[in-house]
C-alpha cells in the first residue's frame, strides 16, 4: 500500500458498530434465500485429480482418463471412500480365486505335477475357466467399462490399454476351451492348447491391487485439507443478552456475537478480543510455533488454540468468511489446478495410447511371423505384455500429485498458493518488489507529533483527526487515534472527499481544509514551503510527512512513523544471499523511503509512486526480462500483484490483495517468501522426478514386453509382471509425491 496518504474504504468487512453490539444476540431469521444458500453450500462437486476441468455433481469416473472422480473440496467427516471400498471388495474375492487358478497354471513345473492327480487333464482347463471368469468379468468389470467409455468418448487411456490386454487373454483362453479343435498347429505345445487364464485373472487381480493402494495414496493428499477442517471446533460459548452462557453450534454464530473462550478452547471464528487477556497458539494457520499475547483490542483467527488464560471476543467473520474457511477454499482450488509443465505430460499422454495399440499390434505380427513357434502364442502374450506394462497411469498423476501434496505442504506453513502456475513460476523469479507500508513495516503507523506553524499543536491536530475520521487508511486511523490519546477531540467536518493517493479536503469548522501529500496541496495552489524544512527532517527520521492546509493557507506538518517488521532485514538479507534483485516500492517521500531502504539493506527504490504507477513499474522490469515477483498487502497494491509474474500479499492485508495475488502468507511474516520459494523448487523437483521415473519406466518397458532383447538373451517379459510393474510404478510416483510432507521450508 502506498506510504502517501491515499485514502480509501477498506475492503474488509465493516467493523462492528456499538449497534451491532447490542443486537449481537439478537435472533436471525432465514429467509427462502438463506436456505437456499445453506444447501448450495453444502452440495459436494466431484472433480478429476488428473483434469480439473472436469467437474461432476455426483460420483463417477472421469471420461478423459477414467480415473474416479474425488470430492472437489475434501471433508473432515471420515466418510468411506465408494470406490476403495469396492476395488477393496473386488481385489480380495479375485485374490481368493486367482492363488488357485496360478497354482493350477504353475503346476506343469513343479516335480512329478501332484496337482495332476487330483485334477485330470481334460477338467483343468474348465476348473480353470470357472475360477478365472468372475476374476475377469466382475472383479475387472470397471476396467472393461472404463476402457470402453474411452473408446465412445475418443480419450483412449490406461483402461483401454488394460480392457484389451486382458479381453484378449481371457478371450483368447475361452475360446481355446470350447473349441480347441479349431485352433492351429502353431498354437499348440504338443497335443496341448495353451491357455492364458492365469495371465488374465492375475494382471486383472494386481490391476486392481495397484488401484487400492493408489486410492488409498491419493486419500493421503488430501490430509493437509483435513487436517485445516479439523481446526474448527464444533460449538462456541455465546453470551446472552442477560449475561448468560450457551454453547451453540459453529453455524449459528453471526456477526457482533460475544463469545467466551475458555482455556485450552479453539478459538470459534475470526473476531476482536474485547476483554481478559491469554496466549494463543496460532501455529496451525500461521506455522509460527510461538504462541501471541493476545489482549483487547487484538485481532484472533477461529481455529487457534488459546493458552492458560480466559477472554471474550467479538465475532467480526464467521462461516465462510473466516480466515480458516478461505485457506481451505485457496487449497483445494490449488490442489486443483495444473502447472504448465503438466501439459509436456498433456501431449506425451494424447499420442501415447494410440501409440502403444501400434506397437502391441506390430508386436504381434512381428512374433506371429518371425517368432519362434509357437509363433502365435507368443504373439499374443508379448502383445498383451507390451499393451499392460504402458498404462500411462504414473505419466498422469506426476504432476498433479505433488501440486496436490505440496500445496497442503505450504499451507500447514503459512504460505496459500492459489494455482500451480504460481508455483512452478515461483522457482524462476529473479527479481522481488516489495511495497513498504504493511509489507516491510507494520502497517501500523503511529502518530509521532504534530508541527504547527502557529505554534498551536493541539489545534492543528483537532483539524487533522477531523479530516482523517472519515477515512479507513492506517495513516489516517494513526492520526485519529492519536489525537484522541492526546485528548483531542475531532472537530465535526462537511463534504469530505478522497482524492486517491494524495489526500482529503473537507470544510472544519466552515472552513475548507485539506490533508495530503506536496502533489495533494499542489494541486489546491497551497504553497507549503514555510513547512517543507521541516518536513525533511521529519523524512530523514524514517516519518512521513503530511501536510495539513487550512482556509487555503499551510498551517503545519503531521508526522506519522511506521515500524519496520522484525523479520524484514532478516528476510531481505536472506532472499538478497539466495540471488534475488529486491526492488522497493513507496508512495512515501524519497527521503523516508531512503530512511527505511538504509535501515533494510535495499539499494534499489521506487518512491512517490502512486497507485496506478506501481503496475508501470512492474511492467518496465518486466520488460527488462526480469520475472517479477510483487510482495504487498494494500488495495493500491492490488494492479501490480496481478501484472507480476508472482504476487505475494500478505494475509495481514486486505481481502483484494489476497484475491489478486497468486501466493498469499498467513501472518504476513516476510520470510514466508523464502518458505514459498523453497516450496516452489521441492515441489518442481518432486515434479521432475516423477515424470522422468515415468518416461524411463515406460522407454525401458515397452521395448522390453516388446521382446527385444530376446534376440540376444532369450529374455522375454510375462504380462503377469508387465502388470505388478504398471501397478507399482504408478503407487512409486505417489509415494514419491507424498515425500513432500516431509519437506523442510
Amino acid at each position: 500500500m502506498s506510504s502517501a496518504p491515499a485514502h480509501h474504504h477498506s475492503s474488509r468487512s465493516a467493523r462492528a458498530t456499538g449497534d451491532g453490539d447490542a443486537k449481537h444476540t439478537a435472533h436471525r431469521e432465514h429467509s427462502p434465500l438463506d436456505e437456499q444458500q445453506a444447501v448450495a453450500s453444502t452440495r459436494i462437486e466431484y472433480v478429476c485429480p488428473m483434469h480439473p476441468e472436469i467437474i461432476r455433481t455426483e460420483p463417477g469416473t472421469c471420461p478423459i482418463c477414467g480415473m474416479a472422480l474425488e470430492p472437489r473440496t475434501a471433508v473432515i467427516e471420515d466418510e468411506p471412500n465408494a470406490e476403495l471400498v469396492d476395488m477393496t471388495r473386488r481385489f480380495w474375492v479375485s485374490l481368493s480365486l486367482t492363488v488357485p487358478v496360478f497354482l493350477l497354471a504353475m503346476s506343469e513345473m513343479l516335480p512329478g505335477n501332484p496337482v495332476a492327480r487330483v485334477v485330470p487333464a481334460s477338467v483343468r482347463p474348465w476348473l480353470e475357466l470357472a475360477l478365472t471368469a468372475p476374476v475377469v468379468l466382475w472383479g475387472g468389470w470397471p476396467f472393461f467399462e472404463r476402457g470402453y467409455q474411452s473408446i465412445v468418448n475418443r480419450h483412449l487411456n490406461m483402461f483401454t490399454l488394460i480392457a484389451i490386454g486382458t479381453g484378449a487373454a481371457f478371450g483368447y483362453s475361452l475360446f481355446a476351451t470350447l473349441f480347441p479343435e479349431w485352433l492351429p498347429h502353431s498354437v499348440r505345445h504338443g497335443a496341448t492348447v495353451p491357455l492364458y487364464y492365469e495371465a488374465a485373472a492375475v494382471i486383472t487381480t494386481l490391476v486392481l491391487m495397484g488401484q487400492v493402494l493408489e486410492l488409498r495414496a491419493r486419500s493421503a493428499t488430501s490430509g493437509a485439507i483435513r487436517a485445516l477442517l479439523g481446526l474448527a471446533p464444533k460449538t462456541a460459548r455465546r453470551i446472552e443478552a442477560d449475561g448468560s452462557e450457551m454453547d451453540i453450534p459453529l453455524a449459528e454464530v453471526g456477526v457482533g456475537d460475544h463469545l467466551r473462550v475458555r482455556p485450552g478452547e479453539k478459538v470459534p471464528v475470526d473476531g476482536e478480543v474485547l476483554e481478559g487477556s491469554s496466549f494463543v497458539d496460532e501455529s496451525m494457520v500461521t506455522g509460527e510455533p510461538i504462541p501471541v499475547h493476545k489482549l483487547a483490542g487484538s485481532r484472533v483467527t477461529g481455529g487457534t488454540v488459546n493458552g492458560t488464560g480466559g477472554f471474550v471476543m467479538r465475532a467480526d467473520r464467521v462461516g465462510q468468511e473466516t480466515l480458516l474457511a478461505q485457506i481451505v477454499r485457496m487449497v483445494s482450488e490449488a490442489q486443483r489446478s495444473r502447472a504448465p509443465i503438466q501439459r509436456l505430460a498433456d501431449v506425451v499422454s494424447s499420442w501415447f495410447v494410440p501409440a502403444v495399440v501400434v506397437i502391441a499390434v506390430l508386436t504381434s505380427i512381428g512374433w506371429g511371423f518371425f517368432g519362434p513357434p509357437p509363433q502365435f502364442a507368443h504373439a499374443l502374450v508379448n502383445a498383451v505384455a507390451v499393451l499392460i506394462i504402458a498404462c500411462p497411469c504414473a505419466l498422469g498423476l506426476a504432476t498433479p500429485m505433488s501440486i496436490m501434496v505440496g500445496t497442503g505442504r505450504g499451507a500447514s506453513e503459512g504460505v496459500l498458493v492459489k494455482n500451480a502456475e504460481a508455483l512452478e513460476t515461483l522457482d524462476k523469479v529473479d527479481t522481488l518488489v516489495f511495497d513498504k507500508t504493511g509489507t516491510l513495516t507494520e502497517g501500523k503507523p503511529r502518530l509521532i507529533g504534530a508541527h504547527s506553524l502557529s505554534g498551536d499543536e493541539m489545534e492543528l491536530l483537532r483539524m487533522a483527526a477531523a479530516l482523517e475520521q472519515g477515512s479507513e487508511h492506517p495513516l489516517a486511523l494513526a492520526i485519529v487515534d492519536g489525537a484522541r490519546q492526546r485528548g483531542v477531540i475531532a472537530a465535526p467536518v462537511e463534504g469530505f472527499r478522497s482524492v486517491t493517493g494524495k489526500g482529503v479536503t473537507a470544510l472544519v469548522d466552515g472552513k475548507p481544509a485539506a490533508l495530503g501529500n506536496e502533489a495533494m496541496l499542489a494541486d489546491l495552489g497551497v504553497d507549503v514551503d514555510p513547512a517543507a524544512a521541516q518536513a525533511e527532517e521529519l523524512r530523514k527520521e524514517g516519518q512521513t510527512a503530511i501536510f495539513v492546509a487550512i482556509d487555503g493557507q499551510i498551517a503545519g506538518v503531521i508526522g506519522v512513523a511506521d515500524p519496520v517488521k522484525e523479520s524484514a532485514a532478516e528476510a531481505i538479507r536472506d532472499l538478497r544471499e539466495a540471488g534475488l534483485r529486491i526492488v522497493m516500492l513507496t508512495g512515501d517521500n524519497h527521503t523516508t523511503a531512503l530512511a527505511v531502504a538504509r535501515k533494510l539493506g535495499i539499494e534499489e527504490i521506487e518512491a512517490d509512486v502512486l497507485p496506478e504507477r506501481k503496475s508501470q513499474v512492474v511492467a518496465r522490469l518486466q520488460a527488462e526480462g526480469a520475472v517479477v515477483a510483487v510482495a504487498g498487502d494494500g488495495i493500491n497494491d492490488a494492479p501490480a500483484l496481478a501484472r507480476a509474474h508472482v504476487g505475494i500479499a500478505m494475509g495481514t492485508g486486505t481481502d483484494v490483495a489476497m484475491e489478486s495475488a497468486a501466493v498469499t502468507l498467513v501472518k504476513g511474516d516476510l520470510r514466508g517468501i523464502l518458505r514459498a520459494r523453497r516450496l516452489s523448487r521441492a515441489v518442481m523437483r518432486n515434479i521432475r522426478q516423477n515424470l522422468f521415473f515415468a518416461f524411463i519406466y515406460n522407454a525401458i518397458g515397452v521395448p522390453i514386453a516388446a521382446g527385444v532383447l530376446y534376440p540376444l538373451t532369450g529374455l522375454l517379459l510375462s504380462p503377469m509382471i508387465a502388470s505388478a510393474a504398471m501397478s507399482l510404478s504408478s503407487v512409486s510416483v505417489i509415494a514419491n509425491a507424498l515425500r513432500l510432507r516431509r519437506t523442510e521450508l
